[in-house]
């Protein structure tokens, strides 16, 4: 239950949270690096590079760890270097491949942490780390991670493409706990089976298959809003949804707020729009990996995010003129070819 948080509440949160203000330097990259180049079908703005490759789309991504988590558990760092590069992959209907990391490192006891975390998660998942490379006298510890991975053309889920009229599903594995050294980080994965996660990274490969969804994105450090709204720039659409529908766990159980859980890092989670008859097929294909898959909301062409519960209703997002990313409709324009 949302409880007693107004809507308005909520938006400044989601607004004001960091890993949303985090994302504000994007469009400022993407206009100062994008150049056009006939093999890369889409690039900035999606969760991966798509790059055309003898009618194969490779998969190129790449992720850094947010320092105040190196700071809090080396271990959890190292885990979730590996964690969100293989979610970026899933996120775009592909089979992840190898990685390649850049260590940084200040201390020998961080090292040692870091990459056990990063072992541990490769072999749960059965993608391999195959190189990359070390700084062994830095005056700070980092860890960064780019991966490969692969896809048929036609069964790329984008992020660019959510369309009016869309059904928003949000799908996250509640079967978790808030880690013990990130309050806004939600564990659902160090606890399972490798043959567990492994269904749960394939899932998103099947529905990109079968064309299920219109758009997807893993749920990343801007959290469930936060991450839609990146979906919903890109795409440049707009959505309403109720935030009293949104996936969540036992928050008193949980030792948790609703405040906490809208900003939370979900260990396996991604959000979808899809046409009103494939919703229920999604939550039947979640369900059977153990995740909880549910309706959230419509996309509109307000350019706008707008969420409500018991009767109220308040602007999070507005993308003309100040969304997330800060992209521009010329930015968005030259994402894909």
């Amino acid at each position: 239950m949302v409880h007693n948080c107004s809507t308005e509440t909520i938006a400044k949160v989601v607004r004001e949270y960091e890993g949303v203000r985090r994302k504000h330097a994007i469009g400022e990259m993407v206009r100062a690096l994008k150049i056009d180049a006939p093999h890369v079908v889409a690039s900035f703005g999606e969760d991966a590079a798509v790059i055309e490759h003898n009618n194969e789309a490779l998969l190129l991504a790449a992720d850094g760890i947010w320092s105040r988590l190196m700071e809090a558990d080396p271990y959890w760092a190292g885990y979730c270097s590996v964690l969100v590069n293989i979610h970026d992959i899933a996120a775009m209907g592909g089979h992840p491949i190898a990685m390649v990391d850049i260590f940084s490192i200040a201390k020998t006891t961080v090292q040692e942490l870091v990459v056990k975390g990063m072992h541990d998660a490769s072999a749960q998942f059965g993608v391999p780390i195959v190189g990359g490379h070390m700084h062994p006298d830095a005056p700070y510890s980092v860890i960064d991670v780019s991966i490969l991975g692969s896809a048929n053309l036609d069964s790329v889920i984008y992020s660019h493409t959510a369309q009016e009229g869309d059904s928003i599903v949000a799908a996250i594995d509640l079967s978790g706990r808030v880690h013990p050294s990130c309050m806004l980080n939600w564990d659902s994965v160090t606890m399972k089976s490798a043959k567990e996660v492994r269904m749960q990274i394939a899932v998103m490969e099947e529905i990109g298959k079968r064309h299920l969804v219109t758009a997807g994105k893993d749920i990343s450090n801007p959290g469930l809003i936060g991450t839609l709204g990146m979906l919903l720039e890109v795409s440049g659409k707009g959505a309403v949804i109720d935030i009293g529908l949104l996936p969540m766990p036992d928050l008193a159980v949980n030792n948790m707020t609703f405040e906490q859980w809208v900003r939370m890092y979900p260990g396996m989670g991604f959000i979808l729009t899809s046409r009103k008859e494939h919703v229920n097929e999604l939550i039947r294909l979640f369900a059977n990996v153990g995740m909880t898959a549910r309706e959230i909301g419509i996309v509109n062409n307000t350019r706008e995010l707008m969420i409500t519960y018991d009767g109220q209703e308040t602007q999070v997002f507005d993308f003309i003129d100040d969304g997330i990313m800060h992209l521009f409709d010329e930015d968005i324009a030259c994402l894909v070819r």
